[in-house]
């Protein structure tokens, strides 16, 4: 039961910090296009031509 006094605050603490993660997060603009990033993975880069000798 003792240890209830520990993780009960640690786990608020725990949520708190996820909570600011994702504000920080929001705020820094990481989630404004998530369909670029999904489609960017899909475009092929051109294949580097090779000179020929």
């Amino acid at each position: 039961m003792d240890i209830l006094y520990l993780l009960v605050p640690m786990s608020a603490v725990l949520v708190l910090a996820i909570i600011g993660v994702f504000g920080w997060a929001l705020h820094r603009g990481q989630f404004d296009d998530l369909e670029r990033e999904g489609e960017r993975i899909l475009d092929a880069d051109p294949a580097p031509e090779i000179a020929a000798d």
